[in-house]
């Protein structure tokens, strides 16, 4: 019987424009958590869309417990006990967990005898005692569209479960999690670990890999550079290896300059649909020259106080100033006009319009004016020079250049194009709402220094992240969130992390 449980060897897969994967073989050994770590568009994803059915290589081979095979779909991956969590999760957002769960291998009881009938009872039964087996509770009955992201990955983990997956790819699994969720899945993984499972971990977060994986293959542009031992590797060494060059784990930050004050909030109140208060009675100053952060878990309100300040949410009450004047209840483009420029947690719905093209996406801010429209008449060529000049300075990879559509590009890649984008317009105050998710360390630490050349070049700088390791490395200032309130205020170098993690968790000064 082979050593290993999955082998891939020499596999490569072109794309129109565009080398994915070349010549990558790996060996994965049974029980053991195997991570892939590579940059944004590095080809993890592909690799395990292959292994998965969804792609077929155009060289190499796969074995399975030293069986060769091929997939033609992800039901033949499936049948030899492949399951695959997508970063993206693949759910019907009307049905019922368990109708997630069960779609398409239905159990079905015969009605009068030959009538096909869908035994639901039964599948909630037995979801529900899938569930608990493993730590994964949920409510068989509860509907896609109204349960949190944390439980929608549960979902998707119980659909391989349920199809009797003993080789387990989890893509990017923590991407859209906070910090406590992503502690709750990394036990998880080590828990189907000690069941026997065979987990493949795609990821660029390298102290999740420390924390929880065996050995990891490193990829950068669609080749193998090597494999660790991941006990034996330093955190320093995945990163080089990951980038291509020496990557500064610790940042060159300069003490504050502070200026005058760029954005005054005051007493924000902010409903949402069902008229809820979602934002209670906020006040802050952000100065030029300072990175102000909003720490908290997710669903406190952040997002509403961004959206607030750039005009996409409508202050039920306070006032919103910027270099002094109110903006309260001034349009989006006014506001944009006056100085702010707004990187948005979602980049596809609000960030970007994804089927155009990257050129279009990177003029967006300024396709209206000169020297790219003139008398309403669009000048191409200097967008493209404007869309070239961006994808130079800021890394942006993309197959087709200025033509490439925008949703075929890697998510960390549409991230680069907006700040790029944002960043170019040197405004008074720049807002980042989760600047960084779902970014690999390289780009991770570009974002960083660009974020401190804003505030080091005296622009305002509100920053709202869940990760609390980015915000004490980033903030002058940092303000926790809890429930809409503003729990706390004080200079990041009088606070631990400790402490705001308590404040996080609602936890009121005596």
């Amino acid at each position: 019987m082979s050593e290993y449980v999955v082998e891939m060897r020499h596999i490569t897969k072109r794309f129109p424009g565009i080398v994915a994967n070349s010549d990558v073989s790996i060996s994965i050994r049974k029980g053991e958590v195997y991570a892939l770590l590579g940059e944004n568009g590095a080809g993890k994803s592909t690799l395990m869309s292959i292994l998965f059915g969804i792609y077929e290589p155009d060289e190499g081979e796969i074995l399975v417990d030293g069986n060769k095979v091929t997939f033609h779909s992800s039901t033949d991956a499936a049948a030899c006990s492949i399951g695959m969590v997508h970063q993206h999760f693949m759910l019907v957002d009307p049905f019922t967990i368990t109708e997630n769960i069960v779609l398409g291998i239905e159990p079905e009881r015969k009605q009068l005898g030959f009538l096909p009938w869908v035994n639901m009872k039964k599948a909630n039964k037995d979801i529900s005692e899938l569930s608990k087996a493993y730590g994964l509770e949920v409510n068989p009955t509860d509907r896609i569209a109204d349960v949190p992201v944390s439980v929608r990955q549960r979902v998707e983990i119980l659909k391989m479960l349920y199809r009797g997956a003993e080789i387990m790819i989890f893509d990017e699994p923590t991407a859209v999690l906070t910090p406590q969720e992503i502690d709750f899945l990394l036990q998880i993984i080590d828990n189907l670990r000690k069941d026997g499972k065979t987990i493949i971990l795609i990821t660029h977060k390298i102290d999740e890999i420390k924390r929880i994986a065996d050995r990891c293959a490193i990829l950068r542009q669609g080749c193998l550079i090597g494999v660790r031992d991941v006990k034996e590797a330093s955190a320093q060494e995945l990163a080089d290896l990951m980038v291509g060059r020496k990557v500064e784990l610790k940042l060159d930050k300069k003490p504050p300059q502070f200026r005058e004050p760029v954005l005054e909030v005051e007493h924000l109140t902010v409903k949402n649909e069902v008229k809820f208060d979602v934002v209670k009675d906020v006040s802050f100053t952000v100065r030029g020259g300072e990175v102000f952060a909003i720490a908290g878990v997710s669903g406190n309100g952040q997002v509403e106080i961004a959206d607030a300040i750039a005009g996409l949410a409508k202050a039920a009450g306070g006032t919103i100033r910027l270099n002094g004047k109110d903006i309260t209840h001034t349009p989006v483009r006014e506001r944009s006009l006056a100085g702010i420029s707004y990187i948005p947690e979602d980049r596809l719905a609000t960030g970007t319009i994804p089927d155009m093209t990257l050129q279009e996406n990177l003029g967006l801010r300024e396709y209206f004016r000169p020297p790219f429209s003139a008398r309403g008449i669009l000048d191409h060529g200097a967008e493209r020079s404007y869309a070239e000049k961006l994808i130079g300075t800021y890394d942006i990879r993309c197959a087709q250049g200025p033509d490439t559509i925008l949703r075929s590009m890697s998510g960390g890649n549409q991230q680069k194009a907006i700040i790029g984008r944002e960043i170019e317009e040197r405004s008074a105050l720049t807002i980042f709402v989760q600047p960084t998710r779902g970014l690999d360390i390289g780009a991770i630490e570009n974002i960083h220094r660009m974020i401190l050349e804003e505030r080091d070049r005296g622009a305002a700088i509100l920053l709202i992240s869940l990760e609390l390791d980015e915000v004490m490395a980033l903030a002058d200032t940092i303000g926790v969130l809890y429930r809409g309130e503003l729990l706390k205020t004080a200079p990041a170098e009088g606070l631990t992390k400790t402490e705001v993690g308590r404040y996080m968790m609602g936890v009121k000064e005596a």
